[in-house]
C-alpha cells in the first residue's frame, strides 16, 4: 500500500501513526513509484482550496487501479456525504485509526464498510479539566510513530483539537476539544526522533499556548522547554495564539538555549471590528505592542503570521487597519488568503458577504504587498549573524539550511558559503551577506 499525506504538519504525524500501525499489522508501505493495491490518503479539510486538493488526490488514486482509502479531516467531517459523492473510495473516521490494519484488510478482501456519519467531536470529550485528565489516565501506548521523511527536522505533536470558538473555524468540530498530551509522552518521543537523526523539532497542535491547560497547569509549555531543548539541537514552536501569548512565555522562547526565537502567531487580521467578528481578540495596536515585547528581549526573533481578507462585513478602513499594521509589523514570513465560508460556522451566516472576484481583487492586493514586505525584512538582516541548521549540500563549499527565524517548508531558506566542509545537521554561525525574497545568502563563521 502506498500513503498519501495532505495539509499540515500535524497530518504529517498522523500518517507516521498510521503508518506504524499499519506496519505492525503486517502491511507493507510501498515505495515511491511502485504500483500499490491500496492507495491511503490523509486528506485536509480545513478551507476550500484545501478540500478540493484531497477530493482531486482521491480520484487520481482511484483512476490508478488500486484500491481508494480516505482518512484525515476532510474523511472525519464529511463522512458518508463524502462516500456518496465518491464511491470509488472507503471513507473512514479518526475512530478508525487505532485498527487501521484491520480496516484495510477489510479494503483489500473487498468488505465495504459504511462511512461514518460525521458528529460534533466537541461533545464526545469531557469537558472539564478534571474529567480530560482523568479520560487520558487509561490511553493505550504513550505514542506510536514510523518516520516516513528522512530529513533533520520533524514535527511533533504535543496536543489535539481546539477549545476557541473562531467564527471561521470549523476545526474543533471534527478534531474536538483541547487535549494536551502529557510530558513524558512528548519528552519520550522527542528522545525517540533525536535517535532517528533529527535536529530540530517543530511542536505542533491547533493551539500551542493552550498547552498544560487540561491538565491544570497553564505554564506546563515554559516547563518543558529546556527538556525538549536539551533532547535535539534546535526546537521550534508553531501555532501560537496572540491572545495567550505569556510574557513568561515569551521569556523563556527568547531566553533558552536550543529554543528559536520564533513567534508563529496566528493574528488572522488587524481590524478590531473584524477580529471580533472572527470571535477573536486585538487590534493593530495589541499586536504591535506584542511584537515590541518579544523584539524588546530579542531583537532578531522570527516571526510570522496569517491574514484573511474578504471577511463578511470587511470595510476600507479594515483593509487600511491590516495595511498600516503589516507595513509597521515587520514580519519575516507571511502568509494571505481570501475568506471562505465553512459549513456548520457562525460566519457562514453572517450579512455583508463579498462576491468571489472582489475578495480575489483583496488577496492579489495584499499577497503583493506581503511579498514586498517579506524582501524587505530579509534585506534588514544582511549583516546579521544567523544560527543555520545545514540540510543539504548543493555543491562543494555550498550549503542550504534553515535560521533560526525559518521555519521547515513554510519559511525561506539560507545558502551558506563554507571555507571548511560542513556536515548536515550541523548548526553553524553564518553571517548574512544578502537577501533575495525571503532567502538569504550568509558565510559561515
Amino acid at each position: 500500500m502506498s500513503l498519501v499525506t495532505l495539509g499540515c504538519a500535524r497530518n504529517e504525524v498522523d500518517s507516521e501513526e498510521l503508518a506504524a500501525r499499519l506496519a505492525d499489522a503486517g502491511w507493507e508501505l510501498a515505495a515511491q513509484g511502485r504500483e500499490a493495491g491500496v492507495v491511503l490518503v490523509n486528506t485536509c479539510g480545513f478551507i476550500q482550496a484545501a478540500k478540493q486538493e484531497s477530493i482531486e488526490e482521491l480520484l487520481a488514486a482511484s483512476e490508478s487501479g488500486a484500491k481508494v482509502v480516505a482518512v484525515g479531516c476532510l474523511a472525519e467531517r464529511y463522512g458518508t456525504e463524502l462516500a456518496a459523492e465518491l464511491p470509488e473510495a472507503q471513507i473512514l473516521g479518526f475512530d478508525d485509526y487505532e485498527d487501521i490494519g484491520a480496516r484495510l484488510d477489510d479494503v483489500l478482501a473487498g468488505r465495504r464498510r459504511e462511512a461514518h456519519a460525521p458528529q460534533d467531536r466537541r461533545k464526545l470529550l469531557p469537558i472539564s479539566p478534571v474529567e480530560r485528565s482523568r479520560a487520558r489516565d487509561d490511553v493505550g501506548p504513550p505514542w506510536l510513530r514510523r518516520r516516513l521523511a528522512t530529513g533533520v527536522a520533524a514535527p511533533l505533536k504535543i496536543a489535539s483539537g481546539c477549545d476557541r470558538r473562531c467564527s471561521f473555524c470549523a476545526i474543533p468540530s471534527f478534531r474536538g476539544a483541547f487535549v494536551s498530551r502529557r510530558p513524558p509522552e512528548i519528552l519520550a518521543e522527542a528522545s525517540w526522533l533525536a535517535a532517528q537523526g533529527v535536529k530540530e523539532i517543530l511542536l505542533v497542535s491547533e493551539n500551542s499556548t493552550s498547552y498544560g491547560k487540561d491538565l491544570g497547569n497553564l505554564r506546563l509549555l515554559e516547563e518543558i522547554l529546556p527538556d525538549l531543548a536539551a533532547t535535539v539541537a534546535r526546537v521550534r514552536i508553531s501555532y501560537l495564539q496572540p491572545a495567550e501569548v505569556r510574557p513568561g512565555l515569551i521569556e523563556v522562547m527568547t531566553s533558552t538555549p536550543g529554543v528559536a526565537p520564533y513567534f508563529d502567531l496566528s493574528f488572522q487580521h488587524a481590524s478590531g471590528p473584524v477580529l471580533r467578528a472572527m470571535r477573536r481578540f486585538g487590534d493593530r495596536a495589541r499586536f504591535l505592542g506584542l511584537l515590541r515585547q518579544v523584539r524588546e528581549l530579542a531583537p532578531e526573533a522570527g516571526v510570522r503570521s496569517n491574514f484573511i481578507v474578504g471577511f463578511p462585513g470587511e470595510t476600507a478602513e479594515d483593509l487600511r487597519e491590516l495595511e498600516l499594521f503589516l507595513s509597521s509589523a515587520r514580519l519575516d514570513a507571511i502568509g494571505i488568503f481570501g475568506y471562505s465560508d465553512e459549513d456548520g460556522t457562525e460566519a457562514d451566516t453572517l450579512p455583508g458577504k463579498l462576491d468571489d472576484a472582489e475578495i480575489a481583487r483583496r488577496v492579489e492586493d495584499f499577497a503583493d504587498l506581503a511579498e514586498e514586505l517579506m524582501a524587505q525584512r530579509a534585506a534588514e538582516r544582511v549583516g546579521e549573524a544567523v544560527d543555520v541548521l545545514i540540510e543539504e549540500c548543493l555543491e562543494e563549499g555550498v550549503y542550504e539550511g534553515r535560521a533560526a527565524h525559518q521555519a521547515p517548508e513554510v519559511d525561506g531558506v539560507t545558502t551558506v558559503v563554507s571555507q571548511t566542509p560542513l556536515a548536515v545537521g550541523e548548526i553553524v554561525q553564518a553571517q548574512v551577506t544578502s537577501s533575495e525574497g525571503v532567502d538569504l545568502t550568509a558565510e559561515a563563521r
